[in-house]
């Protein structure tokens, strides 16, 4: 679980975070959603302590991120999954390279015990014939999920996410969401996911945070989000001609549920 408290960030006076409190929970997948300028970016990034906050509180099960040591945040680290936005693979390395980076940088394992445990993901993604491959050699879908095998070889408490859909076909989209939305169930992470992708929101948000304007404006998750009253997160979710139709065929089936 990672707890948010009255979380503010400002650069040079500017404050783009404005006091955010929420509660991501373990063993659901968490989404971040707004407009570009929103404070996502910036919010993901404090979580993650690439940004240290002006103010406020971030624990990561009861540990607050902020008062904590250099060696307390190193231990962290190594608890943390990340999936980057564009996938960021090592492009001189093997697709079993990149997976086995994190273990290179945070354990003590033998050559044979990383090897077994590389293989033992890249199975679980479903890229069994391309471990000797290199990122150059396979589709973006492929190095999507290679980035999520990297991300999950520590047996992560908490995966991060940006963007992880962004350039993807619809279909290979679903693929990826279906995958994180095992992974997070399967290991029993704490899954937050910054994303632009609506059809993620219908389908994988068990918890949704919407941002705007560096302030947490609604939070719930997909199976509420049709009959939300915040007017400003109805017209950013249902901002396409299908989607303001699917969620007139919601609200419809949601009435007739009711008489």
């Amino acid at each position: 679980m990672i707890e948010v408290k009255d979380l503010k960030k400002s650069f040079d006076g500017t404050e783009v975070l404005k006091g955010i409190t929420t509660t991501f929970e373990t063993g659901k997948v968490n989404l971040i959603i707004g407009q570009s300028g929103s404070g996502k970016t910036v919010f993901l990034k404090s979580l993650l302590n690439v940004y240290q906050p002006t103010s406020g509180a971030i624990l990561f099960d009861g540990r607050n991120i902020v008062d904590m040591s250099r060696d307390e945040k190193q231990l962290l680290r190594s608890e943390i999954g990340t999936v980057f936005q564009g996938s960021a693979l090592f492009d001189s390395m093997t697709v079993e390279e990149n997976i086995q980076f994190p273990l290179d940088m945070f354990t003590n394992m033998t050559f044979r015990e990383k090897k077994r445990k590389v293989l033992q993901v890249i199975g679980r993604v479903n890229l069994q014939n391309a471990n000797r491959k290199f990122p150059s050699e396979i589709s973006g879908g492929m190095q999507k999920r290679v980035a999520i095998a990297r991300a999950i070889v520590n047996n992560p408490k908490y995966l991060f996410c940006d963007e992880p859909n962004s350039g993807l076909d619809p279909y290979t989209s679903n693929v990826i969401d279906d995958l994180l939305m095992e992974i997070t169930k399967e290991y029993n992470t704490t899954t937050i996911i910054n994303t632009h992708d609506m059809n993620s929101v219908m389908t994988i948000g068990e918890k949704i945070l919407y941002l705007r304007l560096g302030v947490k404006e609604w939070e719930g998750n997909k199976d509420i989000l049709a009959t939300a009253k915040n007017k400003n997160l109805i017209d950013f979710v249902y901002s396409s001609e299908l989607f303001k139709q699917l969620r007139h065929f919601m609200l419809e089936n949601d009435q007739t549920s009711l008489t």
